[in-house]
């Protein structure tokens, strides 16, 4: 699937009592206009079908004395289907350009949180949202329509298509394909104040030519509040943090980069790490490896599980999970995001200045084809608000610094 993974709209077991006050649509909705920050007006168009050939017209501007735009789009394809509804590949009309659009099923009553988050996103690792619609049909369904640039791979088709060829990735693409992951992870964390809660290698599209990786579908992210419960049954099953397995309801950012972690094992393995066939099965392919939680790890995922009996296994050292060529640096990452207790995880910003990403850093290194890596170090200033001096030395390395206006360079 090119452009989003299965997502759920808005939640809206999650917009219970805690949030109905908050989440109800403003009154202009009724109307089926919605206010935003960006230029986007969310027009309504007829939206019976989106099959191939299919044309939708709709219109941006118009605002603050700025012309209003026709803009027309084919639908060419799908490429995704889920419980959320359906993404297609579609071209506009006026320019040529190839987009995706997600289409959703709106529930009146309430804000669509997805399009919310991603009217916040602007970042060269997150997937961007040029333009949002919402199209009825003739049973008077709402539905809305997301924009988004199109980036033609994922990192699960990729991770797919080395193990059919029966090779292993080449170290460098883990290395690049990880560490977009993490600054992407870093700037939601961080930046917005997000949790995706739902990263997967499904979720992170690749442009084929020049290996930029970007993060997709936020039909599940959420600003977590601390002491606001969430719902525990989220996140897809392999990449689920053991926290959620053991129902947490007031859980962190550590839960993507326990999902991260479980991407780049995936990455370095050629398949998944914990392939478990349940949620408990999930719990058991994660006691293999780093064995019984001791009471104090149960503790800091769920202090209501502390009581429960778990059969008593040793944990299986990381170096012998992987195969004796692995670089002690990507096993020792591994190691730091896959931990037991969330707040003994690193975070995404630490993980960058891991040693595993130092080639990177290096000014000679090139893809396998000769070409250049693709931009790894134009932070921008709110991207690293906060980030110690001596954090900056590691992140950003000499030859890129003239990249970050910020840094005064």
């Amino acid at each position: 699937m090119a452009s989003a993974g299965v997502a759920h709209t808005s939640d809206l077991r999650e917009a219970g009592a805690h949030s109905a006050g908050v989440d109800k649509l403003p009154e202009e909705m009724n109307d089926m206009k919605i206010r935003d920050d960006k230029d986007m007006e969310a027009t309504v168009v007829d939206g019976n079908s989106t099959e191939t050939g299919h044309i939708i017209v709709t219109t941006i501007g118009g605002r603050n004395g700025q012309p209003k735009q026709t803009i027309s789009y084919m639908a060419e394809r799908v490429v995704g289907n889920g419980s959320f509804g359906v993404v297609f590949q579609a071209k506009c009309l006026e320019t040529g350009e190839t987009v995706a659009i997600k289409k959703v099923l709106q529930d009146k009553r309430y804000k669509n949180r997805e399009l919310q988050t991603m009217r916040l996103l602007d970042h060269p690792n997150v997937v961007s949202l040029k333009h949002c619609f919402f199209s009825t049909t003739e049973k008077d369904e709402l539905y809305l329509n997301l924009v988004l640039e199109y980036v033609p791979e994922t990192v699960h088709r990729v991770i797919k298509h080395h193990r059919k060829m029966n090779q292993k990735m080449p170290l460098i693409y883990v290395k690049l394909y990880s560490y977009q992951i993490f600054r992407a992870l870093s700037y939601i964390h961080r930046a917005i104040g997000v949790c995706h809660r739902d990263i997967k290698p499904q979720n992170l599209l690749v442009n084929p030519h020049t290996h930029q990786v970007k993060l997709c579908d936020f039909g599940s992210a959420k600003v977590l509040v601390k002491g606001e419960p969430n719902i525990s049954y989220i996140c897809s099953r392999y990449y689920r943090a053991p926290e959620l397995i053991f129902g947490a309801t007031e859980y962190t950012t550590a839960i993507d980069i326990w999902s991260a972690g479980c991407v780049l094992a995936e990455l370095l393995l050629g398949q998944p790490l914990f392939p478990g066939e349940s949620g408990v099965d999930q719990l058991v392919e994660i006691i293999k490896v780093l064995g019984t939680p001791t009471r104090e790890e149960i503790k800091c995922m769920n202090p209501n599980y502390t009581e429960y009996k778990f059969p008593q296994i040793k944990a299986h050292p990381w170096h012998k999970i992987f195969q004796k060529r692995m670089p002690p640096e990507a096993v020792d990452l591994v190691s730091r995001l896959l931990q037991y207790s969330p707040n003994l995880r690193c975070t995404a910003l630490d993980a960058l200045t891991h040693p595993f990403f130092d080639e990177l850093r290096d000014q000679n290194t090139r893809l396998p084809n000769g070409r250049f890596l693709p931009p790894l170090f134009n932070f921008k200033s709110h991207e690293l608000k906060g980030v110690s001096a001596e954090m900056l030395v590691k992140l950003i390395p000499e030859h890129a610094r003239k990249q970050c206006a910020f840094l005064g360079v």
